[in-house]
């Protein structure tokens, strides 16, 4: 049994700490710089994707993400829709060797409103029934698609219009009956329809795109968050048209001016990689999209620790420099200790040049304070008090 000791500085705040982790012969771990454990916010660990698109993948896809996620230093995951009966277990039986799970088990979608292959329709009349379900077998959250565009066999059919997938009243219920049951509920929007799902109580946004100013003041003023997944939502993709090109430019646009608006009322933003991103990638682009780097930091670690409530305690990676400097690191932790035990040693070295040059841009932004941060959890050995810096 070893003893791992980290020696350096513990971000998002800028404390100089001496932490433990372990019990037994005492090794210092490398890396001069730490974060808690990182929160992918939302995560699809059975979600996998071929010719003809996504569909719901096996146990074997989602231990083998869990492994990944590891070694980048994710502790904590949030997943937001996949195969039930292997998320739900993989919720209910944490392991010190894999992140912690929180699951919403199914999709919750009517008929022709999601992928045919990712979910089994849920009618208005069933949807109670179905969020019932869900929590008694483990869900903490439910994942409802608040809207999506018109579906055929093949998938969404290009140029649909994306409307509410299911009525407002029926939102509302639902609402309702998971609070009751102590969940929570998480929306996919990308559609005006964010307001009406904010006003009936969704407590999280997911995507979110076309969110507004007044749709925050509402969503911070009950303690809602916001996770706008930018990896899927600003990310080029191979052959767009120029129309194309100009609607994603548009959309990083709103969102950035709509980032900056959400720390300045209070939401809680979260970090999440989807199906086609990664956690150090979002978080350079959250500091390109209205968030510093700081607040960016916050987003994939403390913020989300609060917000999901959890506890961060024997969780840490570090890296040897600074990522408020030099965001590109985040892709190659030093270290990694999960629930208290270290998993990973070496570098990762994963990320691609287009990641690399998004975070050195993302690391020229100005820092200053989102809510007040909370340092790296271990065992403290010795004064945690040497300050740099204005993080409040």
């Amino acid at each position: 049994m070893t003893t791992w000791v980290f020696d350096g500085i513990s971000l998002p705040v800028d404390n100089q700490v001496r932490l433990a982790f372990g019990a037994g012969d005492r090794e210092r771990l490398p890396g001069r710089f730490a974060l808690p454990g990182l929160v992918d916010a939302h995560c699809h660990l059975t979600v996998d994707t071929d010719e003809q698109g996504p569909f719901l993948a096996g146990e074997d896809v989602a231990l083998a993400r869990l492994d990944e996620l590891a070694r980048a230093g994710v502790s904590a995951v949030r997943d937001v829709g996949g195969r039930r009966e292997v998320t739900l277990a993989l919720a209910r039986s944490p392991r010190e060797d894999r992140p912690a799970v929180l699951a919403a088990g199914r999709f919750l979608a009517p008929e022709g409103k999601y992928f045919p292959r990712m979910h089994e329709p849920v009618e208005p009349d069933q949807l109670i029934a179905a969020v019932e379900a869900e929590l008694a077998d483990g869900a903490t959250w439910i994942k409802l698609v608040g809207d999506f565009p018109q579906v055929g066999p093949d998938g969404p059919i290009p140029g649909s219009a994306v409307e509410a997938a299911y009525g407002l009243e029926v939102v509302e219920q639902v609402v309702a009956a998971a609070h009751a049951l102590g969940g929570r509920v998480a929306a996919h929007t990308t559609s005006p329809v964010v307001s009406e799902l904010i006003r009936v109580g969704v407590d999280s946004i997911e995507h979110g795109t076309s969110i507004a100013e007044q749709d925050l003041a509402v969503l911070a003023a009950r303690g809602g968050a916001w996770t706008p997944t930018l990896c899927a939502s600003v990310s080029g993709r191979p052959g767009e048209s120029q129309e194309q090109i100009d609607r994603r430019r548009a959309r990083s646009r709103h969102l950035t001016g709509m980032l900056e608006l959400a720390t300045q009322y209070g939401v809680t933003v979260l970090a999440g990689s989807d199906v086609v991103g990664s956690i150090p990638r979002e978080i350079a682009l959250l500091a390109e999209h209205g968030l510093d780097v700081t607040q960016a930091l916050q987003a994939a670690s403390t913020a989300a620790w609060d917000y999901l409530g959890l506890l961060d305690d024997g969780n840490l990676v570090t890296y040897a420099e600074d990522p408020r400097e030099h965001p590109e690191t985040l892709a190659s932790p030093s270290a990694v200790i999960l629930h208290g035990h270290r998993v990973h040693q070496g570098v990762l070295g994963f990320t691609p040049q287009s990641d690399r040059r998004s975070a050195r841009a993302a690391g020229r932004r100005g820092r200053c304070a989102g809510h007040t941060p909370r340092p790296c959890a271990g065992r403290a050995s010795g004064p945690s008090t040497r300050r740099r810096g204005a993080v409040s």
